[in-house]
């Protein structure tokens, strides 16, 4: 069975470059598609507590582990800390409900979902009378120290923050006695984030890109919007390598060094997104696939 090459983090752990996404799968469904994907090969699963569905991954990873497909030393699970939970002393008991969730002892990766705080409290999208987000005053800089402080207990293995700009990473980078071992940012063809990644490995921190077909299911799509699985220019391009063109999009980010980590809760389509290890785009197609960024920005967080 093939498995995904690893990467080497900053701290000299080794993280696998392709896993599988499960934000927006739902419960009920999520049990079924990590369990699908871990008979394909996938040993990396990028979760998170806002996600609402780290039960039923749990459940899967029980079960895989139970069957003897795998053991908890094959697998690697991300995570990530809400923005209602930033203040220093909420971290630990965020991270270990994420823990008990999950059915697991320890995290591979953890990761500050978001630079940036909510109002404290059992709402995760707190909003005043007027539906405005409720924001906290707690500084990502403080809610990193306790980062460290949880990774030096083991209760993670590494880690990192998503959806950090340059500024956020070097105002971190200078108040940080650990580095992040990765920066989570949503990356595909029409958003490249060339100057972000560049940026990223001038500081040895790795990029995991996600949303990388372009987030077709997302949830505030409207009709009339590109479509990057259906740009013809991209149709071209797989079909001259006898390739899909999701495989093509995901081959383009592994071939970035970038940690890449596709949603699908169809067994075909994790099957298929899992079968990129057999062929190489040519540098042309490289340059011609990074041309077709236009800010393309699908994931933005708006109050």
């Amino acid at each position: 069975m093939p498995q995904a090459p690893k990467i080497k983090f900053n701290n000299g752990e080794e993280f696998p470059i392709f896993g599988l996404g499960t934000w927006k799968s739902k419960p009920g469904e999520v049990t079924q598609a990590v369990m699908d994907a871990i008979d394909v090969g996938y040993r990396h699963f990028d979760c998170a507590h806002v996600y609402a569905n780290e039960k039923e991954v749990g459940a899967a990873l029980k079960k895989k582990m139970e069957d003897g497909t795998v053991t908890r030393g094959d697998l690697y699970i991300t995570s990530k800390l809400w923005n209602t939970y930033h203040k220093p002393d909420m971290v630990e008991p965020a991270l270990k409900t994420t823990l008990q969730n999950l059915g697991l002892e320890y995290l591979d990766l953890y990761l500050i979902h978001w630079p940036f705080a909510l109002k404290e409290g059992d709402e995760l999208f707190p909003v005043d009378a007027e539906g405005k987000a409720i924001f906290s005053d707690a500084d990502y800089v403080d809610t990193w120290k306790a980062m460290e402080q949880v990774q030096k207990k083991g209760l993670t293995k590494s880690i990192g923050v998503s959806n950090f700009n340059k500024r956020q990473l070097e105002r971190l980078l200078a108040n940080c006695t650990v580095p992040p071992v990765t920066n989570q940012i949503e990356v595909h063809p029409y958003l490249n984030q060339k100057k972000l990644i560049e940026f990223c490995k001038s500081k040895n921190i790795t990029i995991t890109a996600y949303s990388p077909l372009g987030s077709p299911d997302r949830p505030w799509a409207k009709p009339g919007d590109p479509q990057l699985l259906e740009d013809p220019k991209i149709k071209t391009i797989a079909e001259r390598y006898g390739k899909t063109p999701a495989q093509v999009i995901l081959k383009y980010q592994v071939q970035r060094g970038c940690i890449t980590i596709p949603k699908s809760v169809n067994k075909k389509r994790i099957q298929e997104n899992f079968e990129i290890w057999d062929f190489e785009l040519s540098q042309d197609d490289m340059t011609l696939l990074d041309s077709f960024d236009c800010n393309g920005r699908i994931c933005p967080y708006t109050e």
